[in-house]
């Protein structure tokens, strides 16, 4: 079946930008980062045994989605076209994607994650990707809830505070879906919030974490960012790195 195809059927979209969560304008950084975010949700080691088969097929395909929108010449012609090219070396389905992900993505310690927090909360950056977050999804609170690094629901009053200030300083429109977000989808969102932290919980304990570490969701974005803080473009690929 063609990557395309694929992609449909897996992933509920033919286009590859939206499979990595990504604008068609992205620039590499972008496309990496979306990748590497996607790739932590459906990457093998985090499921149970029942679930690896599915989860490794997500994953290879994945792959093979990054490799097209990570190759200049690719990705143009997929821009150009809207077409892949299904023999292009860069798609070769003998490839060990999982090797391939571990060269790109350097191991980050729980104490590297932790330090990132202290610095990232109540920052300027922080600041900044909440209102991004905001004009991105259109005032959707659910997205900007699961999109946002380092948040809890616990803080979505504060995350809404920081949003209501920019709309009254008129840095960003006020969205109806903001203003006007009913009851209902907000209890809905508590809802599956304790549901996730109940899931993290038991995520944590099979992964020996500290019990202070309570949302593995966070730390697993808060990963992903310190990989780009760093500078991921230009660290040297090492076939010795490891995935935790």
């Amino acid at each position: 079946m063609a990557l395309l195809e694929l992609c449909e059927e897996v992933f509920g979209t033919a286009d590859l930008y939206q499979v990595l969560g990504v604008r068609r304008e992205a620039s590499d950084g972008e496309v990496r980062r979306g990748y590497h975010k996607v790739s932590l949700q459906v990457h093998p080691d985090r499921v149970g045994e029942g679930d690896k088969e599915d989860a490794t097929r997500r994953f290879q395909i994945l792959g093979r989605v990054y490799s097209v929108l990570s190759d200049k010449e690719q990705r143009a012609v997929y821009d150009e076209q809207g077409t892949v090219d299904e023999d292009a070396t860069v798609l070769n389905q003998d490839r060990d994607w999982e090797a391939y992900w571990r060269l790109l993505f350097k191991k980050i310690s729980l104490e590297d994650i932790q330090a990132f927090e202290k610095t990232y909360k109540g920052s300027e950056e922080e600041l900044a990707d909440i209102k991004q977050a905001y004009l991105d999804f259109k005032g959707d609170m659910d997205q900007i809830m699961e999109s946002v690094l380092c948040v809890q629901y616990t803080e979505e009053p504060r995350i809404r505070n920081i949003i209501q200030q920019a709309i009254d300083a008129r840095e960003v429109p006020s969205y109806k879906a903001f203003v006007k977000e009913s009851k209902q989808k907000m209890n809905a969102r508590k809802r599956r919030a304790q549901e996730e932290a109940k899931e993290a919980e038991v995520s944590r304990k099979e992964l020996g974490l500290d019990e202070g570490v309570d949302n593995l969701k966070a730390l697993i974005q808060l990963w992903v960012q310190i990989l780009l803080s760093r500078g991921m473009d230009s660290l040297k690929l090492k076939e010795d790195s490891n995935w935790s």
